[in-house]
């Protein structure tokens, strides 16, 4: 019953986290190693937001297409990609550059930590309807 479901998107909390933490730290190496190492745009955040956003797309539109039943869609998208996904540390990442007082950038960086999950759970809706049209 319910208590199982909420072990259960607990458990894909988790996982998502685990999952946020093993892509953040391949992306933070790979971009140091590209960028050198004082990097200066915190994109793994942006990238694990971006990438949670178009599976939330998905999942919902596919909720929406009744491919997926609403607990599928518990477990993943509150439990796994809300594990996954990490608003507060962009907000953070934005005002540790506005105290190392890199306005500019800080600037870009919020927009994009706002604009980029936006178009992408877009996209995910779009992919979504591309794979099961009404």
């Amino acid at each position: 019953g319910g208590s199982l479901m909420i072990w259960l998107i607990c458990v894909c909390g988790g996982l998502g986290a685990m999952a946020r933490y093993v892509l953040d730290v391949s992306i933070q190496r790979s971009w140091n190693n590209w960028r050198g190492q004082n990097p200066n745009f915190p994109i793994s955040t942006l990238v694990i937001n971006g990438v949670a956003s178009l599976c939330a797309g998905i999942a919902m539109m596919s909720y929406y297409s009744q491919s997926v039943d609403m607990d599928t869609v518990m477990m993943f998208v509150v439990g796994f990609l809300g594990g996954f996904s990490t608003f507060s540390t962009a907000l953070n990442e934005v005002v540790s550059l506005i105290r190392q007082r890199r306005f500019t950038l800080a600037l870009g960086y919020g927009i994009a930590t706002v604009a980029v999950p936006l178009i992408c759970v877009a996209a995910g809706f779009g992919i979504a309807l591309l794979a099961n049209p009404a």
